[in-house]
């Protein structure tokens, strides 16, 4: 099972989250590309910290918001989107270069996650920025999403992400940030989680029914309170669980 957490996140001199702690504990990083969050010191001092630990650099890609940190829908014209991510992609890429690694793969971020997952417009023009830049690179969605169907059809990999300190939907889906139990904040529960998505393939919906969630990927937010306890007792608890923890890329 691999374990990716989003880092990258602060811009200048604002730090969000604790990158290095982190990049410890995860086997992947979902490095913000400068739209939603991050900055080119940030990139660099990630991409940086990820080759030193062999922590594969995934490009989290997000609408070009700052002020909402990319938690807002914007409505994109293909193109725009299309070549919007293609930037961001390519920005990563060249820190990465720097030392001696390379953007492993792509995974959307906040509100434009969401959209995608439904959004067919949205969703191709991911598929599209990753089919012309790398068709190699994987795709990190929603199982079952509008996205994960489109790219699986182009023929690029698609890696299914389960959430362990996100709430869930009796279909499978998130629970809104702006609504209750949108996030899982015990470590203790985030861990427990963890483990039932990488041994039983399923997560307790917020109304107590079980859901099916065959991932291969696990997801901890480096804004999440208390995200390197949840990050230190979630590897703890798959490593006990007999998982083994390594990049799918």
């Amino acid at each position: 099972m691999d374990l990716n957490a989003d880092l990258g996140e602060g811009f200048g001199i604002w730090r969000l989250g604790d990158d290095a702690a982190l990049l410890d504990l995860v086997t992947s990083a979902n490095v913000a590309c400068g739209f939603h969050a991050g900055d080119a010191s940030t990139m660099r001092r990630v991409c940086e910290g990820a080759a030193e630990r062999g922590v594969a650099v995934g490009a989290q890609v997000g609408y070009r918001d700052l002020a909402g940190f990319g938690r807002r829908h914007i409505a994109y014209a293909f193109a725009e989107l299309r070549d919007e991510v293609t930037y961001q992609l390519g920005a990563l890429d060249a820190f990465c270069r720097l030392f001696r690694t390379r953007v492993r793969y792509l995974k959307p971020h906040g509100a434009l996650y969401h959209a995608a997952a439904r959004d067919e417009t949205q969703a191709a023009a991911l598929v599209a920025a990753v089919g012309d830049y790398d068709d190699q690179l994987p795709l990190l969605c929603l199982p079952g999403s509008v996205l994960a169907q489109l790219a699986a059809g182009a023929g690029l990999r698609v890696v299914a992400e389960g959430f362990a300190d996100r709430g869930y939907l009796p279909n499978g889906s998130l629970v809104p940030r702006t609504a209750p139990g949108a996030l899982v904040t015990d470590p203790e529960e985030v861990a427990a989680r963890a483990v039932r998505m990488a041994t039983e393939r399923s997560v307790v919906a917020v109304d107590g029914s079980v859901v099916p969630c065959p991932v291969e990927s696990i997801c901890l937010h480096g804004d999440t309170p208390g995200a390197v306890r949840c990050a230190e007792l979630v590897r703890a608890a798959l490593i006990d669980a007999g998982v083994t923890l390594t990049p799918f890329a």
